[in-house]
This record gives C-alpha cells, sequence and structure tokens, in this order.
C-alpha cells in the first residue's frame, strides 16, 4: 500500500490547526498560503507530490 500526499491538502492542513491554535495568526496563514499556492501554480508545479 502506497501514500501519497499533496502539498495543498497538507498545507491547508497545518493551516486549519495553527489557526484553531492561535487565531491571530489567521491572516499570516492565509497569506502564505496563498503565496505558496500562488508561486507553485506559476512556476508549473501544481501536480508535485511529497
Amino acid at each position: 500500500m502506497s501514500l501519497s500526499l499533496s502539498i495543498g491538502p497538507l498545507v491547508s492542513l497545518i493551516a486549519g490547526i495553527l489557526i484553531l491554535v492561535m487565531p491571530r495568526l489567521l491572516s499570516t496563514i492565509v497569506a502564505l498560503y496563498l503565496i505558496v499556492i500562488g508561486a507553485l501554480g506559476l512556476l508549473g508545479m501544481h501536480t508535485l507530490r511529497l
């Protein structure tokens, strides 16, 4: 059995947990998430898998 993780859902999960723990980080986490996902999309790495 092989386990394959995509970066998008993994980052979303981590960001969601951090927001629950520290709600003040919401804007920073959202901004970083959007920057990373946007950069990966522009660079054509949207299918990058771990």
